[in-house]
C-alpha cells in the first residue's frame, strides 16, 4: 500500500495529488495541492512531520525523512518543503527546510538542520551539510555545496515553468491511470 498510517497518523493529501503506486508515503505527512510523487520515492514522517507545498514534485527514487528526538536534539527536526520545488531523481532531504521555488538537482543531499532559502538551484550530486544555509538567488554546486553565481532572470523564471510541467505530467498520469481501471 502506498499511503500508510503510522502510530495512528495518516498522511493528508491536498487536491489532485499524484502518488505512484510504487512510492511510499507514511505517517505525519501533508502534501499540498498538485504535488506529484514519482516511482519508488519514499516520504517517511514517522518520528517527526513532513510538509510539502503545492505544485512540488518528488521525483523517482527520492527519499524524504526527518530527524528523531535525541539528547543533542530534544525535539527532532521536521522536514518542510515549500511551493513549486522540483526535487530531482534520487535526491535525499533529511530534517531540513527548503523554501519556495527551489530546484534540488538529481542525487543531491540536504542534511539535518540545513536551510535552502527560496529561489535556489542546487546542482546535481551536491551535498548541503548539516546546519548550512543556502542564500536565495544563487546556484550552488559541490560536496560540500558552494555558492557559484547569482541566478539569471531566465533561471528564476524556470522554477514556475518546471513546476507547471510536472503538474501537467502528473495530470496525464492520473488520467491514464483512471482510464485503465
Amino acid at each position: 500500500m502506498k499511503i500508510r498510517a503510522y502510530q495512528g497518523i495518516t498522511p493528508t493529501l491536498g487536491e489532485q495529488v499524484f502518488i505512484d503506486p510504487s512510492a511510499v508515503v507514511l505517517g505525519d505527512v501533508v502534501l499540498g495541492d498538485d504535488v506529484s510523487v514519482w516511482p519508488t520515492a519514499v516520504i517517511r514522517g514517522d518520528v517527526q512531520s513532513i510538509r510539502v507545498g503545492a505544485r512540488t514534485s518528488v521525483q523517482d527514487g527520492s527519499v524524504l525523512h526527518v530527524t528523531h528526538a535525541g539528547a543533542s536534539n530534544p525535539q527532532g527536526l521536521a522536514l518542510n518543503i515549500g511551493r513549486e520545488v522540483t526535487i530531482g531523481h534520487m535526491a535525499m532531504l533529511h530534517g531540513c527546510t527548503v523554501g519556495d521555488q527551489v530546484l534540488i538537482g538529481m542525487g543531491s543531499m540536504v542534511m539535518d538542520g540545513a536551510v535552502v532559502e527560496p529561489q535556489v538551484v542546487l546542482g546535481a550530486g551536491s551535498l548541503v551539510p548539516p546546519g548550512k544555509t543556502l542564500k536565495s538567488g544563487y546556484l550552488y554546486v559541490g560536496r560540500p555545496a558552494k555558492q557559484i553565481r547569482a541566478l539569471t532572470e531566465e533561471e528564476m523564471a524556470f522554477f514556475s515553468y518546471t513546476a507547471g510541467n510536472y503538474v501537467n505530467w502528473k495530470n496525464q498520469h492520473m488520467q491514464e491511470d483512471w482510464a485503465n481501471r
